[in-house]
C-alpha cells in the first residue's frame, strides 16, 4: 500500500481521525508545537523584538513603571498559557500570542533584578543560564528527550514552557550586558549573536550536530539578537539606536506578527481539509 510522508502534526491529525472508533478524538492531545520552518524563526525573532520594545513602551512611554506592567503582562501571560494547556492540539493563534507574552514579562523579570533590586547583568545572566540547564536536565530525566516534536503530554508542555520563559530572561541579560555593560553597542551586538546563530546553522547543515541541541542553542541565541534589534530600532540615536521608539517598532513588528499567524491559520486549516479528505477517499494511510 502507497505511504504518504506526512507532517508530525499532520500524521497526529490522521491518527486522531482513523483512531476516532476506538477513542474520542477530543481526549488525544496532539502536537503542542508548530513545524520548525522558515516562518517559525521570523516569527520567534520578531516576538523576542517585540518582548523588548512592548516591555519598554508600557513602562516608560505609558509610564505604567516596571511594577504595575510585571502585573499587568503576568496576568495576561498566566490567561493565555491556561488557553494553551487547555486545548489538545497546535493552534497558532493561541501558541504564538503565548510566546509574544512570554517574550514581554522574561524581559520585564530581567529588568525587575536588574532596575529595582540592582542585580548585576553578569548575575543576572548566570543565574538564568545555571536555572535553564537545570530544567533542561529536569526535563531528559524525566521525560528522556527535548525534542519539541513530543510535546504531547501536559507534563513535557510545562518543562517547555518553562524553558522558553528562561531562555527570554536569559536572553535579555545577555544582549544588554554586551551592549551596554560592556559597551558593545546594539549594532555590533546584534551581528555577534547573528553570526553565532549562523554558526550553529553551519554545525548543523555541514557538520550534521545534534538537531535538538542545534535548535535550543539556536533558540536561545535568537532572544538577545531580538533584544538588541529591538534597542537597535526603538532607541534614540544619541543612545545608539535609530530613534524609531518603541511605540512604532512595537506595532510594526506585532502587524507583521499578526499577519503571520493568519497565514499560518489558514494553511493549518487548509492542511487539515486535505488530510480529512485524503482520509476518507483512502488517499492517504498511514499503513
Amino acid at each position: 500500500m502507497q505511504c504518504t510522508i506526512l507532517s508530525p502534526t499532520l500524521e497526529m491529525t490522521i491518527m486522531a481521525t482513523t483512531d476516532s472508533t476506538r477513542t474520542d478524538a477530543r481526549s488525544v492531545m496532539l502536537n503542542k508545537v508548530p513545524e520548525v520552518t522558515a516562518i517559525f524563526w521570523i516569527i520567534k525573532v520578531l516576538a523576542t523584538t517585540v518582548g523588548e520594545t512592548f516591555a519598554d513602551y508600557l513602562n516608560d512611554t505609558l509610564g505604567f513603571g516596571l511594577t504595575l506592567t510585571s502585573l499587568f503582562m503576568g496576568a495576561l501571560l498566566v490567561v493565555a498559557l491556561v488557553v494553551q494547556f487547555r486545548v489538545r492540539r497546535y493552534i497558532p493563534a493561541v501558541y504564538w500570542l503565548a510566546v509574544v507574552l512570554i517574550s514581554v514579562v522574561g524581559t520585564l523579570i530581567t529588568d525587575n533584578l536588574t532596575d529595582n533590586l540592582g542585580v548585576p547583568l553578569w548575575i543576572t545572566a548566570t543565574v538564568f543560564a545555571v536555572l535553564l540547564a537545570a530544567t533542561f536536565a529536569a526535563w531528559f530525566a524525566s521525560e528522556k528527550t527535548l525534542s519539541i516534536h513530543s510535546i504531547r503530554t501536559s507534563r513535557r508542555e510545562g518543562f517547555y514552557w518553562l524553558t522558553v520563559l528562561f531562555t527570554f530572561a536569559l536572553g535579555t541579560a545577555a544582549g544588554d550586558l554586551l551592549a551596554e555593560r560592556l559597551n558593545l553597542g546594539y549594532v555590533l551586538s546584534l551581528v555577534v549573536f547573528a553570526a553565532a546563530i549562523a554558526v550553529v546553522a553551519f554545525l548543523y547543515v555541514v557538520v550534521k550536530i545534534n538537531p535538538i541541541a542545534a535548535f535550543w542553542i539556536a533558540y536561545i541565541l535568537t532572544r538577545p539578537l531580538g533584544a538588541s534589534t529591538g534597542d537597535l530600532l526603538s532607541q534614540a540615536t544619541k543612545d545608539g539606536g535609530l530613534g524609531l521608539g518603541t511605540t512604532g517598532t512595537s506595532v510594526l513588528f506585532l502587524a507583521v506578527i499578526l499577519v503571520l499567524v493568519v497565514v499560518l491559520s489558514l494553511r493549518e486549516a487548509s492542511q487539515k481539509r486535505a488530510v480529512r479528505g485524503g482520509v476518507a477517499t483512502g488517499r492517504i494511510s498511514l499503513d
